[in-house]
């Protein structure tokens, strides 16, 4: 999928457990930024090159093994790892995720860049903000995206991991999870503007992006009125 003016955008659909990865920079600069490499990381860089744009850099939304590579219920999946060798970059994570990042995929400390939430990114005119949204890992991050314009402000683009899916959200009970910290997250998310498109980690339901503000209607998880609400949700 891609968008008008300056935004290189591509959302692909990746492995065996319906992730997507996507790859977001400006056509201008013919650079992009590839979001969560896995399981096809040379299918990923010939459709960036295919395209004529440069990946220039990894962005990670969180350390497990369908996301960023790594060994899962005995199976190995390329990542990160594969990322490096074929074409070294730095690798964009949150920095309470830099450790988990490290650990699953063997990627080194010099092979990171830690970011804070809030910290911006921007290639050619379009802006990469890093929203640090804890909950399903203690440093899970989304990516808003948006772009300078000479013709005014243009809806943003949220890719939101594992963090927020199309009506529902990510799980809160695996190891590192934390409800409390998954509710206040998606507070946090559904302030941003009914015209940002929701652009989920997984193809978990019959389309794969909708509009926040439908979300907003839709999702019970994001509709939460309270952290005992969302926690009765989860089942706690």
């Amino acid at each position: 999928m891609t968008t008008a003016n300056d935004l290189y955008f591509v959302q692909q659909l990746v492995g065996d457990m319906q992730n997507f990865a996507y790859l977001i920079g400006s056509r201008s600069a013919r650079q992009a930024y590839v979001v969560d490499p896995a399981w096809n990381v040379q299918g990923l860089l010939d459709r960036a090159a295919k395209d004529g744009v440069e990946i220039v850099g990894a962005l990670v939304t969180h350390y497990h093994q369908d996301h960023v590579g790594g060994e899962i219920f005995g199976h190995r999946i390329e990542g990160v790892a594969k990322l490096l060798e074929l074409a070294p970059m730095p690798i964009h994570v949150q920095k309470h995720e830099a450790k988990g990042v490290m650990q699953v995929t063997g990627a080194s400390a010099k092979d990171l860049v830690a970011h804070e939430g809030g910290d911006l990114l921007e290639l050619g005119a379009v802006r990469v903000q890093l929203i640090h949204t804890p909950g399903h890992t203690p440093g899970s991050q989304c990516f808003l995206v948006s772009e300078r314009s000479a013709a005014g402000p243009q809806a943003g683009q949220l890719v939101a991991g594992d963090t927020l899916f199309l009506d529902s959200c990510g799980r809160v009970d695996l190891p590192g999870s934390d409800p409390r910290a998954m509710y206040e997250s998606l507070a946090s998310l559904r302030k941003l503007p009914d015209d940002t498109t929701l652009f989920p980690g997984h193809l978990y339901s019959p389309e794969g992006h909708d509009a926040l503000g439908n979300q907003k209607r839709t999702n019970p998880y994001l509709n939460a009125t309270s952290v005992e609400h969302f926690l009765e949700l989860m089942g706690y």
